[in-house]
């Protein structure tokens, strides 16, 4: 069985695994993790482990975590997981912090494209000044 954990599900359980590290929060993490598999997959997990409760298996799996780092987390979930047949797929990236700054640059990036020289945005400011003109007064 192959199951595909999307960027979304990924950031989350990174962003809950950083919380786990700075508060000790192990429980919210665990919650994350479940949720970031459909009742499907879940089923068909349980169907494969042989105590038949995947929230026990991610009582354990955290258990064995040293609680440093997401990476590990994942390496472990993989491991774990490829042990009864599950081969889990998900995009391996930076740190949440890394993330967070590389959308913000990407957001950056766009808007100074908005603002560069010889765009044609000022000819939408002119319309949008001339429509205001031509509105009754208030």
């Amino acid at each position: 069985m192959e199951i595909f954990l999307d960027k979304r599900a990924v950031r989350q359980i990174r962003l809950s695994a950083q919380d786990a590290v700075e508060e000790g929060d192990i429980e919210t993490l665990r919650e994350d993790i479940l949720e970031a598999f459909s009742e499907e997959q879940v089923e068909e997990i349980e169907r494969r482990l042989d105590t038949g409760d995947f929230f026990e298996f991610l009582t354990d799996l955290l258990d064995e975590w040293s609680g440093d780092d997401a990476d590990e987390l994942f390496e472990l979930l993989d491991t774990q997981l490829g042990d009864v047949g599950v081969d889990l797929k998900f995009e391996k990236r930076g740190s949440p912090e890394v993330e967070a700054e590389q959308e913000e640059d990407e957001t950056t990036d766009f808007e100074d494209d908005d603002f560069e020289e010889g765009d044609d945005d000022d000819e939408d400011e002119e319309e949008e000044e001339e429509e205001e003109e031509e509105e009754p007064g208030d």
